[in-house]
């Protein structure tokens, strides 16, 4: 003896017709899932390492200020001596005017390593926008301690020093770099600095990270 079932015309038209039985319900539509286009985070990416180049590079183009007063402290004199007429270097046989590139060199070093450590240390992170930042901020802030340097020292024309001092008196010849080279020891210093840093930092991440595959997922029990 069969069960009788519900005829459609017995139905409430204002209800939704029921699935037959045994039968899937409706499948909703897939949500349509946001992914970043080709330029969303790349444009980002772009933006940030324009304003680190740029930010970067100022902070160490300041410094050359207190680069140009060390190298103004620390280089050695190179006396000069006039009588009237002509200037002649008081001793002529001193290396006071190769000490002047020396000095230079020196504080550019140690200027390059300080401030490419403070670079690294302050993202701890590489990038070629604080690559790009530290070098040409250290170049520009070598630049501006020379010509800062030669401003700050002793009277950069000598005619008129020779004037000032007199006949027979001895002064100071003016700040100058013998060997224009000198300029780059201050970035070189810097990057092989930061890229040291970044080198230790990324043998560190490495090393506790877990070496060789991931271990099996375990296996899942059939009820």
């Amino acid at each position: 003896m069969s069960v009788p079932t519900p005829s459609s015309h017995n139905q409430d038209p204002s209800q939704p017709a029921a699935p037959p039985q045994g039968a899937a319900g409706p499948v909703p539509p897939p949500v349509a899932e946001w992914t970043p286009g080709p330029n969303d985070e790349g444009g980002a990416s772009a933006g940030r390492e324009v304003r680190d180049a740029v930010l970067y590079g100022l902070g160490v183009a300041v410094v050359g200020v207190v680069f140009a007063l060390l190298w103004v402290w620390m280089a050695p004199k190179v006396p000069l001596f006039t009588d009237g007429k002509a200037v002649y270097l008081k001793d002529p046989e001193g290396e006071e005017a190769f000490g002047s590139d020396g000095s230079f060199l020196l504080i550019g070093v140690v200027i390059g390593v300080v401030t490419g450590a403070l670079v690294f240390y302050s993202r701890r992170i590489g990038g070629v926008g604080l690559a790009v930042g530290l070098g040409l901020g250290a170049l520009a802030g070598s630049f501006l301690a020379w010509r800062l340097g030669v401003w700050l020292g002793p009277e950069s024309d000598m005619a008129v020093a020779a004037k000032e001092a007199g006949k027979g008196a001895t002064f100071d010849a003016p700040m100058k770099l013998q060997a224009k080279g000198v300029l780059l020891a201050w970035p070189l210093a810097a990057l092989v600095t930061h890229l040291a840093l970044t080198v230790v930092q990324w043998l560190r991440d490495a090393g506790a990270a877990p070496l060789g595959p991931p271990p099996p997922p375990p296996p899942v029990e059939k009820s």
